[in-house]
C-alpha cells in the first residue's frame, strides 16, 4: 500500500506555526491529547518550544489520558500546564444534581462542561495573544464552517485551527510516520475522547463524534469551549 503523502500539509503547518511564534506570542496549544492534538504536540515540542501547552483536567478523564499525559512529559521533556476546575463549584454541582446529573438534560450537561472546562479555559487563556486547537471540519456538523484563523471575541485573542482541513487519514498518517504516541483508547474505537462518563466507543461507519454525549442530538454536541463569537479570517 502506498504511503499517504502529507508533506505539503505538514509544510503548511510549519509555516503557520512559524507565523504564530513570530507574530502572536504568547501563544498556547489547548492540548486535549487527542490524535489531532498529538500531531501539534509533536511539531511544537520539537520545533516551536516557545509555544506553550496546557490541558484541562476535568477530574473525570479516562486513565488512558493520564497515561498519555505522562508519556508526553517523559518523551518530549515539555511541561503541559494542567488546569483544574474550581473545587467549590464542583461540590455545589454534585450536591444539587448528583455525580452524574449531566445525563438528565442538555442544560445540566452544559453546566457541568462549563464548570469543568470553560471556566478553567478562560484562566488558561488569560493574558495570551493566541490559542491553537486541533479541531477539524469533518469531525462534526458543529464544525463544518471552521476556518484556519479567526478572532475569538469572547476570549479576546486570535484562535488558530491548523488542522481544520486535514482528514482523519492524514492525521493518522502523521502519527504513524513520525512514531508519535497517542491515547490507547483510539485502538479500542474511541475516535474522540473526552470525560470518561461522556465518551464511548463507536461502531464502523458511525460519525467520529458520535461517541461523545451519545444521548444528545448532534447539533448540541459541543462543551462550550469552541462556540464563542468569532470574526473569521481565512
Amino acid at each position: 500500500m502506498n504511503q499517504l503523502d502529507i508533506t505539503p500539509k505538514v509544510e503548511q503547518l510549519h509555516d503557520l506555526l512559524k507565523l504564530i511564534e513570530r507574530d502572536y506570542m504568547p501563544a498556547v496549544l489547548a492540548n486535549s491529547l487527542g490524535a489531532e492534538d498529538m500531531v501539534l504536540t509533536d511539531l511544537i515540542a520539537r520545533y516551536y518550544p516557545a509555544i506553550a501547552m496546557f490541558t484541562l483536567d476535568t477530574g473525570r478523564l479516562p486513565q488512558e489520558t493520564y497515561d498519555l499525559m505522562q508519556t508526553v512529559r517523559d518523551r518530549y521533556g515539555v511541561d503541559i500546564h494542567v488546569y483544574f476546575p474550581d473545587a467549590a463549584a464542583i461540590e455545589d454541582y454534585v450536591a444539587q444534581n448528583g455525580p452524574n446529573g449531566f445525563y438528565q438534560s442538555v442544560e445540566l450537561r452544559k453546566r457541568c462542561c462549563f464548570i469543568r472546562k470553560v471556566e478553567p479555559l478562560r484562566r488558561a487563556l488569560a493574558g495570551k495573544r493566541a490559542w491553537i486547537t486541533g479541531m477539524r471540519r469533518e469531525q462534526a456538523v458543529t464544525r463544518d464552517s471552521l476556518t484556519i484563523s479567526s478572532f475569538d471575541v469572547e476570549n479576546n485573542l486570535q484562535k488558530f485551527n491548523p488542522l481544520c482541513e486535514w482528514s482523519n487519514a492524514e492525521v493518522w498518517a502523521y502519527l504513524k510516520q513520525h512514531d508519535v504516541p497517542y491515547n490507547k483508547l483510539h485502538d479500542r474505537f474511541y475516535p474522540s475522547i473526552g470525560c470518561a462518563p461522556c465518551t464511548r466507543a463507536v461502531t464502523p461507519g458511525e460519525d467520529v463524534r458520535s461517541g461523545r454525549w451519545w444521548w444528545e442530538n448532534p447539533e448540541s454536541k459541543e462543551c462550550g469551549l469552541h462556540i464563542g463569537k468569532v470574526a473569521s479570517i481565512k
